[in-house]
């Protein structure tokens, strides 16, 4: 049996997941968590993590803090225009996103679809050497333009500062829809939201924005007509001749022959004096390319985003390193059966010393007999926070016992050790894990922790 799934049931499954991060937190709390202070075993290059329970639990014996999840989004992959690049036109056949993207993002930010690219009277795909700009263009935003190269373009939303803030990257850049029929009217959108919407009310869905070339025939002396015939109407295209063959069929200026209302059609290629040129059409979606730039951009991309700060009131480690992102949903209360809803939380457990004491970050503490041991992730005063893992194994520490570190210089006896974090790493649900190079945490940093999971 051969099979597929489709894009449609891809983004259908990104975008379900993306509601019950942005709606469910009802009875839902989704988490970012970092963890892992200890080194990989390869000169510290991280390791590649296993879709296996075994490397859940080590995620959750590692983990050193939890941040609620800020910001959500679907994303695609990023392609900044740059002069002298050929890019493909937006197809209804192609599969994924080519290399040369058939979308772009401008130095304006903003974001634009390719309808045609520009070709030579031989038929042969030209560069882009003109920035694609309504503006420049001197036509409305809700309108195609095609510039002096040949391409035509179409404005598909701009990504504001906040958006950029919390989901632009090197590789990703954010896309939405804006959900105009749940709310009805434009109460709360920003002017990057109203400008999108805009675009997306003025959608005309099953219009023919291109032909694909499936042979050039042979034998045509003079130019043949070209008649597109489906349950739509209005489209129009011209096509040119060289060496005898058709080389490129072009559909006519936007606001004449793009037609509307296709969902499916044939190109009938007759005259000229040749045979055995075949063309398809390129049809946009039913409602139009611009009415969910998420699904005719074919995103399954899901971004989440938060900014740990410094310390993050208490409920984050500094100058103590870590090189394991998790998201977690639905962590309890320690002890509980209650969900944790907090903002954040310190994930590890500590003993409390009778005397302070100045254990090192990162050594290992034991007791003097070797029977328990931990992972020393932070000393404060007589409190001692540390993790156990498969390393250390997972023998308690006891009320009276008298601890080391693993050189035997430092010692003391613990008054109390059963203290515990507020969150219980061993529940909830791990959707996530990522291993990183190291990253050293102070307090006046603020990390910018972004995952994309991808359907």
């Amino acid at each position: 049996m051969v099979a597929i799934v489709t894009d449609t049931f891809k983004h259908s499954l990104a975008e379900k997941f993306l509601d019950e991060l942005q709606n469910g937190n009802d009875s839902n709390e989704f988490y970012i968590g970092v963890g892992l202070p200890i080194e990989y075993p390869n000169n510290d290059n991280p390791t590649t993590p296993l879709r296996t329970v075994t490397e859940e639990r080590e995620a959750r014996n590692n983990l050193l803090a939890i941040k609620k999840i800020s910001a959500t989004s679907f994303v695609i992959p990023r392609y900044n225009w740059t002069s002298g690049t050929v890019y493909s036109s937006w197809d209804d056949s192609i599969v994924g996103i080519p290399s040369n993207s058939f979308y772009v993002l401008t130095e304006d930010q903003e974001v634009y679809v390719c309808l045609q690219q520009g070709k030579t009277a031989g038929g042969t795909a030209t560069p882009s050497i003109v920035k694609p700009s309504f503006s420049d263009a001197a036509v409305a935003q809700e309108k195609a333009f095609q510039t002096s190269d040949g391409y035509r373009w179409k404005f598909m939303y701009a990504v504001s500062a906040t958006k950029a803030s919390s989901f632009l990257t090197s590789s990703f850049l954010p896309v939405q829809r804006i959900p105009w029929e749940q709310s009805g009217d434009s109460v709360g959108l920003d002017t990057f939201e109203l400008q999108q919407l805009q675009v997306q009310l003025s959608a005309t869905g099953g219009r023919i924005i291109g032909l694909r070339k499936v042979a050039g025939g042979s034998g045509y002396t003079t130019t043949p007509n070209v008649t597109l015939i489906g349950n739509g109407s209005g489209a129009a295209a011209t096509a040119t001749i060289s060496g005898g063959q058709v080389v490129k069929i072009e559909i006519n200026n936007e606001s004449a022959a793009l037609g509307n209302g296709y969902d499916y059609a044939n190109v009938i290629i007759s005259g000229g004096g040749g045979t055995g040129a075949t063309y398809e059409p390129i049809i946009t979606p039913k409602l139009g390319l611009e009415h969910d730039p998420t699904i005719s951009l074919k995103s399954s991309n899901i971004m989440m985003n938060t900014k740990p700060n410094g310390i993050e009131g208490g409920s984050f480690f500094v100058d103590q390193d870590f090189r394991q992102i998790t998201v977690i949903k639905n962590i309890l209360e320690r002890g509980t059966t209650s969900k944790f809803s907090g903002t954040s939380a310190k994930v590890p457990n500590y003993v409390v010393m009778n005397t302070p004491v100045a254990f090192t970050k990162d050594d290992v503490i034991r007791d003097s007999t070797g029977g328990s041991a931990g992972f020393v992730i932070d000393v404060d005063s007589t409190n001692v926070y540390y993790i156990q893992n498969n390393y250390t194994g997972f023998s308690p520490f006891e009320d009276n016992m008298f601890v080391e570190d693993s050189a035997g210089a430092l010692d003391g006896t613990i008054d109390s050790a059963a203290k515990r974090s507020t969150v219980d790493p061993h529940t909830g649900d791990i959707l996530y894990i990522e291993n990183r190079a190291r990253v050293v945490r102070s307090t006046a940093q603020t990390e910018d922790i972004k995952v994309i999971i991808s359907v």
